[in-house]
């Protein structure tokens, strides 16, 4: 079956969206590769202007519209990275440019997209009823609807991304590439595979939403809830996606929401790299099978860096409770004068540093004379909780390890 997208199309787009994307770095990453065992490069598409890869598609999509179409201008329904992509390059172009989004749409998002030019309506609780008042919008008032993943000049532009990775590391044996709706695989897969046929293509997936998977599979969508991977919380990918997948895509993998948090972690930590949920998800599935990729050159997409700072905050917190580096203990002690003061003193000999104090004393099965500290550690290392335990001890603190893992996501 012929590819609605083709390599000429792909390699048409990257001329002409050279002027108005970023060329963005292909960066070897020499602590995940000692991790995994793998020889990772890392495509940092967080460099565009938007922090994430839908400029690509955005540009090339106003580049070929008519006269007509662009004085009349563009509409969208996204709630992230696809509405200020089109937006900036609205604006760049002079578009005029509206984007619909979800009532529920938090107001940075708003607030960062409006900054670009674009006029702003919020309808409907969903992506999909947002999707549906940008069509009853654009027939009224004669605006082109830019689809933000089933549409060939946004698969196209999204394709851009293998020429440079390749043209920058040509020797590469798999590509890890994040999937929701499809459009940045859909032309990854058409540009890699005419540039390296023996190339294997990854498409990777949050479990909640797999609509790759079920779509291969020939079983319906599947709409998971809420997930920190929500730029790929699609529920159904595109047609057009769909097709040059079964053609071209090699293996799906599902990643879970904590291996995705994981992975954001990693890559601050080990890489000093910002990633948002969906733009660390194909470094998930390398990290959840290593043994998989070992001695393999491995080249990973990192789609997006657009993460709220409170929700960044939040996963940082909920992967060092999973780690062990942070860690409550119950201490027994007397209420006496210094005491708390000593107890602090043989936590701080171990390097520990404390979080948080709580000191109860109204407990019924506690004695009047005594009380119970519940203190939050942060540790260098695992190995910190047992000398901290071991010098308690022996200092004749009764102390036992409260529960501090989050639950499973």
């Amino acid at each position: 079956m012929k590819s609605p997208v083709t390599f000429e199309d792909v390699a048409a787009a990257a001329e002409r969206i050279a002027p108005y994307v970023a060329d963005t770095p292909s960066m070897r990453a020499p602590a995940l590769s000692e991790r995994t065992g793998a020889h990772v490069v890392l495509k940092l598409e967080t460099r565009q202007r938007t922090g994430a890869f839908k400029d690509r598609g955005a540009a090339n999509c106003l580049l070929q519209l008519s006269a007509g179409e662009r004085a009349n201008g563009a509409i969208a329904m996204s709630a992230g990275n696809h509405a200020q992509a089109v937006a900036y390059q609205g604006r760049r172009l002079n578009v005029p440019t509206t984007i619909v989004m979800p009532e529920t749409t938090p107001f940075t998002k708003v607030r960062r997209t409006q900054s670009f030019g674009a006029r702003i309506v919020l309808a409907g609780a969903t992506l999909t009823q947002a999707g549906e008042r940008a069509a009853q919008i654009a027939a009224e008032e004669g605006l082109t609807l830019v689809h933000p993943y089933d549409d060939v000049r946004i698969v196209a532009g999204a394709g851009t991304v293998a020429l440079e990775l390749l043209r920058d590391v040509p020797a590469l044996d798999v590509l890890l590439v994040p999937v929701g709706g499809g459009g940045l695989i859909g032309g990854i897969a058409v540009a890699a595979k005419r540039l390296a046929p023996r190339l294997e293509i990854v498409a990777v997936e949050t479990e909640r939403y797999p609509s790759l998977v079920r779509a291969l599979q020939g079983l319906p969508p599947l709409e998971g809830g809420q997930t920190i991977a929500e730029g790929i919380a699609v529920k159904t990918i595109g047609a057009i996606p769909l097709a040059i997948a079964r053609e071209l895509v090699d293996d799906v993998i599902l990643v879970s929401e904590p291996s995705i948090e994981q992975a954001i972690h990693v890559l601050l930590e080990e890489e000093k790299l910002l990633a948002e949920g969906a733009g660390a998800a194909p470094l998930a599935a390398l990290l959840d099978a290593p043994q998989r990729f070992a001695g393999r050159a491995v080249g990973i997409v990192i789609g997006g860096g657009n993460i709220d700072t409170g929700l960044l905050a939040n996963v940082l917190g909920r992967v060092r409770l999973r780690e062990g580096r942070v860690v409550r203990v119950r201490v027994e002690i007397d209420d006496r004068p210094g005491v708390l003061a000593e107890v602090a003193r043989l936590i701080g000999e171990c390097g520990a540093n404390i979080l948080d104090v709580t000191h109860q004393r109204l407990f019924p099965d506690v004695s009047s004379k005594q009380a119970e500290l519940d203190i939050t550690v942060e540790t260098r290392a695992p190995a910190d909780l047992d000398a901290i335990l071991r010098k308690l001890d022996a200092a004749h603190f009764a102390t036992s390890l409260l529960e501090t893992k989050s639950r499973p996501s």
